[in-house]
């Protein structure tokens, strides 16, 4: 899917288009999902216009699957991930978690169905209170949807740091006793504690430096392949989303603007916006990488 600034013919794809690994009906779907901010002036706040964050986005996600949603910095990537699980109001359109639609839902609603459906912070260090241990914030959630209390829940909270790389000591640890890279572990230790269907991994790697990078996302990639879940995997990196996705959605201005299969949009880049993400990647030939960010796409 591109959109009028591309090539491709709108008819060659379609939002529900899945990866050939997936089968049966979306573990996700989103349909025109509008996210408004009211622009306001004057000494009485009158609305003056919107602020388009999200402005008709549209797709599906399958079980097992890894959707990547990438761009520029401010173009709607978060808001998006926030939208879908309801930690940020959404203005219009229709979001289908498992076939239930949650725009609209109460507080009560939304609650029951939080195990299944997480997310991952861009800052290890914010996303975790510093007051609580680590065994706290993992098992939490766990004592709060009553799956585990008391010594099932210690080994739990144990099982769960044994699988994302830490030893079970560090439940007794506070969250600056960590590194960056082990922080973001036990944040991805309480997003999986409840064995969810679907994670939002909001740029869970850019605060990490590279080598960090790469064991995080081999992590995730280890963890998707045991628990079958399906990620949406926001993030401006292009080798990165590269390395981790199935498909790959280029959102610009909070629309998204070319939907295609990895490789087609990684080897085959049809919109400006591709063209210049991909141009952003360090490349030992930094001519062919221009020429990349300037070269027109072929004719349709």
């Amino acid at each position: 899917m591109v959109d009028p600034e591309g090539k491709r013919l709108s008819a060659e794809y379609d939002p529900r288009m899945v990866s050939t690994a997936s089968a049966g009906p979306p573990i996700l779907e989103v349909r025109d999902l509008r996210v408004w901010f009211p622009l306001r002036r004057g000494l009485l706040r009158r609305s003056a216009g919107w602020v388009k964050a999200v402005d008709g986005v549209s797709f599906d996600l399958h079980a097992g699957e890894t959707l990547g949603i990438v761009g520029e910095s401010g173009c709607g990537k978060t808001t998006l991930g926030r939208a879908i699980l309801q930690l940020q109001p959404a203005t219009g359109g229709r979001v289908l978690f498992e076939g239930t639609a949650l725009l609209g839902r109460t507080t009560r609603e939304l609650n029951a169905l939080r195990p299944r459906m997480q997310i991952v912070f861009q800052d290890p260090v914010g996303s975790l209170n510093p007051r609580l241990r680590v065994g706290e914030i993992i098992g939490e959630a766990l004592h709060v949807h009553r799956i585990a209390r008391g010594a099932a829940l210690r080994a739990r909270v144990a099982d769960l740091l044994d699988r994302c790389g830490l030893w079970p000591g560090a439940a007794d640890r506070y969250p600056h006793e960590f590194s960056g890279g082990q922080r973001q572990r036990i944040a991805i230790a309480r997003a999986i504690a409840l064995m969810p269907r679907l994670i939002v991994c909001d740029e869970p790697t850019s605060a990490l430096d590279v080598s960090v990078q790469a064991q995080i996302l081999n992590l995730l990639r280890d963890l998707q392949t045991e628990f079958d879940i399906a990620y949406l995997f926001i993030s401006h990196n292009m080798a990165v989303v590269e390395h981790m996705c199935d498909r790959i959605a280029v959102l610009q201005a909070g629309r998204i603007v070319e939907l295609d299969a990895r490789d087609r949009v990684i080897g085959d880049p049809q919109h400006p916006a591709t063209r210049r993400l991909l141009a952003a990647v360090p490349s030992a030939n930094p001519q062919a990488a221009a020429a990349r960010a300037t070269a027109e796409p072929p004719p349709a």
